[in-house]
């Protein structure tokens, strides 16, 4: 608990120091902020972080009463002045701030490992926002997609991008955040993801992965055999990517290897997981099914961010605030898991390794 205490004490510094008036600054505003007003820039921020679920002016009304630390409701703000400070808020302040949070929390030790290596999920939800008619400039669209990269162990949202239904989908989503992942990062991905080119790339940018790939709409011939084939598990190469998505994608035109296995779930279920973890002694075949289902943290993720926090809630009508409205509740959730994870240590027999609950 110390650990956490000492971790929001710096978050709190973080929001109150120079570093983040510039992460928080639109470029339309540079001198934003700057003045001594009713708003300045930590509560504003503190405010949207609150998870704002009730209207605007309720919200404002409850948060100063709490900061007065009376029963009832203060009016010190209104929701007018919180919509123009807000306009002032860069769209990077928020998940940069989130940035901050999830290196400290791995600085802390409260990011897992399994095996040597973080897990990371990725996956994508619709969401359709409460949005009313309007003829503001840049509105958001109701109906838009949130992609999310998160770590199952800690139950943190690495990272997270809305758009538009009408983009090219999650693999598209999926590439454009691969900078965030690093060769001691594991990927798991459900059976919307696999395709040759993308193994081509997370292979080519040494990304170990874990995906499940019985869908028949994949195409995979090898994977088909293997299904027939009846065996625990397999070496196999696929056919190496079409000629387009090599020159889209930037990655090899040649066949790629993975491992694949065959996996039983509980109620008789059977999937088929392809990999590039091949050694066998590190990776046996019966540590994948387990594996597999930490990936389900990142489906919770989204039912906890809809339905706790009502991510599709907004207090504003434009893509901007829509924007930061998401990335704010990102970092509530966050902050909340890391208050779960606060009550579990560190075992010394596996020290880095996995959390055991504490006495």
């Amino acid at each position: 608990m110390l650990v956490l205490s000492k971790l929001f004490q710096d978050f709190a510094a973080r929001l109150c120091s120079p570093e983040f008036l510039q992460d928080a600054r639109h470029s339309d505003h540079p001198t934003a902020f700057s003045r001594c007003r009713k708003l300045p820039l930590p509560t504003l921020v503190t405010i949207m972080l609150t998870g704002m679920r009730m209207s605007i002016q309720a919200e404002l009304d409850t948060f100063f009463a709490h900061l007065r630390q009376q029963a009832q409701l203060v009016h010190e703000v209104s929701e007018q002045a919180f919509a123009q400070a807000r306009s002032k808020l860069s769209l990077t302040a928020i998940p940069r701030l989130n940035d901050w949070l999830i290196a400290r929390a791995e600085q802390d030790r409260f990011v897992p490992r399994w095996r040597d290596l973080r897990l990371v999920a990725a996956d994508a939800s619709t969401l359709r926002f409460g949005l009313r008619a309007s003829h503001v400039k840049r509105a958001a669209l109701a109906d838009q997609i949130l992609f999310g990269l998160f770590l199952p162990g800690p139950d943190l949202m690495l990272a997270a991008s809305l758009h538009s239904v009408h983009e090219r989908g999650e693999r598209q989503f999926l590439f454009e955040h691969l900078d965030r992942l690093s060769p001691d990062d594991l990927l798991l991905l459900d059976r919307g993801y696999p395709c040759r080119w993308l193994v081509a790339v997370l292979n080519q940018r040494a990304i170990k992965f874990c995906m499940r790939v019985d869908n028949t709409d994949t195409g995979f011939a090898c994977v088909r055999d293997f299904i027939h084939s009846g065996a625990n598990e397999k070496i196999v190469m696929l056919r190496a990517p079409d000629k387009q998505d090599a020159i889209d994608y930037e990655c090899p035109r040649k066949p790629q290897r993975v491992r694949l296995v065959r996996n039983v779930s509980p109620n008789g279920e059977q999937r088929v997981l392809m990999t590039n973890l091949f050694d066998d002694t590190l990776y046996p075949a019966s540590c994948f099914g387990e594996l597999y289902h930490k990936r389900w943290g990142i489906e919770e993720a989204f039912k906890r961010l809809k339905h706790r926090l009502n991510l599709e809630h907004v207090t504003g009508l434009t893509q901007q605030a829509v924007a930061q409205d998401v990335a704010a509740k990102i970092v509530c959730d966050n902050l909340q898991a890391l208050v779960v994870a606060s009550r579990v240590i560190m075992s010394p027999s596996v020290a880095g390794r996995c959390f055991v609950p504490a006495n």
